[in-house]
């Protein structure tokens, strides 16, 4: 009869060999949810106002104004003729 040489993985090695496991497979998953772009991630969310390179012009406040709710058509068609008018009055 053949035996293995050694007799083979004892306990520990078992232990050691499923605790590898565990880390490696623990290490994947840190790397995937870190990597991809989630929910739960740190970012810009839909209340907050764009990143814009530059200074935005009064016509684009007002209309990041106007499509966030913050005033209403009637406040948003008004602030555009004052602006309208301004421009033309230089």
């Amino acid at each position: 009869m053949m035996r293995w040489y050694g007799g083979g993985m004892g306990p520990v090695g078992w232990i050691v060999m499923g605790l590898f496991w565990i880390a490696l497979i623990a290490v994947i998953i840190w790397l995937v949810l870190r990597l991809l772009p989630s929910s739960g991630h740190a970012g810009p969310t839909p209340t907050s106002s764009p990143q814009v390179p530059g200074p935005e012009s009064p016509i684009d406040i007002l209309d990041r104004r106007f499509a966030s709710g913050e005033i209403d058509l009637e406040t948003d068609q008004a602030h555009r003729a004052a602006l309208i008018a301004a421009r033309g009055s230089r």
